[in-house]
């Protein structure tokens, strides 16, 4: 795969071809006693999944799958500031194991639950995890879409590498200050967006001054971007609420 930017001290390109699996979710009301059938349904299908190689949650990708097997199915609760209920990815072993996947998931009631936008892509750069990161104690996810624009593809080989090497100051100043990097995925074979990163993060205090930090380094200047925040809990507890 070529890299839309460059590696930089923080950002290592990825091998393999491992995929995200990144999902906007809203819920529906379904039919009297459907719920907890198809929640079921998905649980097991979730785990036929674990065990073809797919990680269910964001600890996982950021843990490299070392603890498949303590790797619960989790999500974040956007809902309170967004419109969608909940977002979270999975992480597939390749593209085409990421649409068989998803097509299952949906097929087993995942539908009947949800009204999603999936977004599939293939892993650019690995994950970054510093010595601030509390692991799973830092209970908040920040979901950044984005793509490229009109600036950026007009800039020169050498602007877009100053504009990288930037970047990664305010990079390295969020993995400082607790943030947990799960690399960076490509969206834009089959999307609107070109890239997905997502952070693990301590509290909302610390993405907002990351944002002032990224702010002043100009990193929005070739950009256009969408982001969610939200609170970590458990799928089947997701599907629970109301």
């Amino acid at each position: 795969m070529t890299l839309l930017s460059e590696e930089t001290e923080v950002f290592e390109a990825a091998p393999g071809q491992r995929c995200a699996v990144l999902f906007l979710a809203r819920r529906r009301t379904p039919g009297p006693g459907d719920a907890g059938r198809s929640a079921r349904a998905v649980a097991e299908q979730l785990e036929v999944l674990r065990a073809q190689g797919w990680l269910l949650s964001v600890d996982g990708i950021l843990a490299g799958g070392g603890r498949r097997s303590e790797d619960t199915p989790t999500v974040y609760d956007t809902g309170f500031s967004h419109d969608v209920d909940f977002v979270g990815m999975f992480e597939a072993p390749t593209a085409s194991d990421a649409l068989d996947g998803t097509l299952a998931l949906e097929q087993a009631g995942w539908a009947r639950l949800l009204r999603t936008e999936w977004l599939i892509g293939p892993k650019e750069f690995l994950p970054v995890v510093g010595p601030a990161s509390r692991g799973e104690e830092d209970g908040w996810g920040f979901f950044a879409l984005w793509k490229w624009n009109s600036a950026w593809q007009a800039a020169t080989a050498e602007e877009r590498r100053a504009y990288d090497l930037e970047c990664d100051d305010a990079f390295s100043s969020d993995v400082r200050n607790g943030a947990a990097i799960a690399g960076r995925y490509r969206l834009d074979s089959a999307s609107q967006w070109d890239h997905v990163g997502v952070w693990r993060v301590p509290s909302v205090a610390m993405v907002q001054a990351a944002m002032r930090e990224h702010t002043r380094v100009a990193d929005f200047k070739f950009t256009t971007s969408r982001h969610y925040i939200g609170r970590r809990t458990r799928l089947d507890d997701a599907f629970r609420r109301k």
